[in-house]
């Protein structure tokens, strides 16, 4: 590692795990000015067959964690009057899929928190910005969880089927030169963080985005006219402090 990196254990399912890592971060660095999240999970499978545990597992990860870790961090950042929170979402969090109905509503739950989030600090000097990834190489796929009502799945023997041919010819496609690189991510990470205060766009789409960019120019201003007939104006602009 460069001398300049420091690799911090945390787990975003533990509420003391955070609090100690961000903590801890911030008594030795003063502040921090950037905070990605990115920690997630994913299960694909028929719908109905997941468990509530199974569903809460994800949620623990993908949306709780998120919460964990801006809670930390931000009474930082407020007090600094400035700072950047980039919240790894989903494509998945705007369109939702046949088989991935507990992990869209992981990441649509996160879409409505950091999108309201954004409002509530902006007027305290703190972005709160999104990157919403399609699908790429990565280990998320090997997070995937089978079904734990499996009596359920006899009710689904055809869909069961559809549902192992699209995974076994997604993941060959992940493998395949024509997929996207998940460089890219990092790439829009580094150009949000690099782009001056105020200017960020509140949603980034990297990779393949089946329709979400068109989702992100059809509601953002609908988003922000709810603000505009609530006289909450000034939310719309991040003050630079």
């Amino acid at each position: 590692y460069s001398n300049h990196i420091k690799v911090v254990d945390m787990d975003v399912t533990d509420d003391a795990s955070v609090q100690n890592a961000i903590s801890g971060i911030i008594n030795q660095a003063g502040n921090i000015d950037i905070l990605i999240n990115n920690a997630g999970i994913m299960y694909v499978g028929v719908t109905e067959a997941y468990s509530i545990e199974q569903a809460h597992q994800q949620m623990n990860t993908n949306y709780y964690g998120i919460i964990r870790v801006t809670q930390a961090v931000l009474p930082s950042m407020r007090k600094a009057g400035k700072g950047l929170i980039i919240n790894t979402t989903s494509v998945a969090g705007r369109v939702s899929w046949p088989f991935f109905g507990t992990y869209n509503a992981t990441k649509f739950a996160v879409e409505g928190y950091a999108q309201a989030l954004k409002y509530e600090v902006a007027p305290a000097g703190v972005e709160v910005v999104m990157v919403e990834p399609g699908p790429f190489g990565t280990g998320l796929m090997d997070s995937i969880q089978a079904e734990a009502r499996t009596e359920v799945l006899a009710d689904y023997k055809q869909l069961n089927e559809i549902k192992t041919a699209m995974l076994e010819q997604f993941g060959q496609f992940l493998n395949t030169p024509e997929a996207p690189q998940s460089q890219l991510v990092v790439d829009a990470y580094i150009q949000l963080a690099e782009m001056e205060h105020g200017t960020r766009p509140t949603r980034t789409v990297v990779g393949l985005d089946y329709g979400a960019v068109k989702m992100n120019e059809l509601t953002q201003s609908i988003q922000d006219d709810v603000l505009k007939a609530l006289q909450l104006d000034f939310m719309l602009e991040t003050k630079v402090h």
